[in-house]
């Protein structure tokens, strides 16, 4: 079912100080992972980071490779300082294809998305919203799967202006209409003019827990560490931050 976690923070840290560094990184959860609801074993059909840079730039790693096999990005992610970044690991889906097209995180321009779970009854399930994007986004989506459909629906509503919350909120609740016991856990990392982030975090039937300090705050699909500062987030909730100092507020989804 995945596993992805998220930061933002008053000032940069090291990629590797979230995902691969603490006792339960991402690294960790990617082989180990301790909550994953009957969805799976082990997350090692790809992985991937998105981040924005010092001078607000966004930019991206992905590969259709265990996170642990990929020497390179190891190394990377002790030097690639940010504020701001996703991070993803990937079980894929049965029947569904395992390429770098598939991995989230997906980007597109300083939007960042993950997905975290299984939509129901695909692709079926999906169809009467998959028919509101247009014939060239279908056409060129980066991957067939759910994940990549739910993406386009997000960024269909922050083209035309949407806020990101009421973006993420309205994609997550009309997917689990159209797909009931679906895991619908979303992450969207996003900018406005100014370079302030906004992130959104859903729990839909899967783990998901916050941490919230002078550093900023961390999202992740498990605890990273022992601290007893995580928090639950409930079922059926959002995470909402505005800003690398702002306190998150937890919102229900209906």
């Amino acid at each position: 079912m995945c596993r992805h976690l998220a930061h933002v923070g008053p000032r940069p840290v090291t990629l590797a100080s979230r995902v691969t560094e603490p006792p339960h990184s991402l690294l960790v959860q990617a082989y180990a992972p301790a909550d994953m609801r009957g969805g799976g074993t082990v997350n090692a059909d790809g992985f991937g980071v998105g981040w924005y840079a010092a001078d607000g730039s966004p930019h991206s790693y992905r590969a259709p490779v265990p996170m642990w096999t990929d020497a390179s990005f190891l190394d990377l992610a002790t030097t690639v300082q940010s504020a701001a970044f996703v991070a993803a690991v990937r079980s894929a889906t049965v029947g569904m294809p395992v390429s770098v097209g598939a991995c989230a995180p997906f980007r597109d321009r300083d939007r960042v998305f993950s997905h975290n779970g299984v939509v129901r009854g695909w692709p079926g399930s999906l169809a009467d919203l998959a028919g509101e994007l247009d014939t060239e986004t279908l056409m060129t989506l980066e991957a067939p799967t759910d994940s990549a459909v739910l993406w386009a629906l997000v960024r269909r509503h922050l083209d035309a202006g949407k806020d990101p919350v009421d973006a993420v909120l309205d994609v997550v609740t009309r997917a689990l209409a159209a797909a009931p016991g679906s895991r619908l856990n979303l992450l969207l990392l996003t900018a406005d003019a100014a370079g302030e982030p906004t992130l959104v975090a859903t729990a839909v039937d899967h783990a998901l827990s916050y941490r919230s300090g002078p550093d900023g705050t961390t999202i992740a699909s498990e605890p990273l560490d022992a601290d007893p500062d995580w928090t639950a987030v409930p079922d059926l909730s959002a995470v909402v931050v505005r800003g690398v100092t702002a306190t998150p507020e937890v919102l229900p989804l209906t």
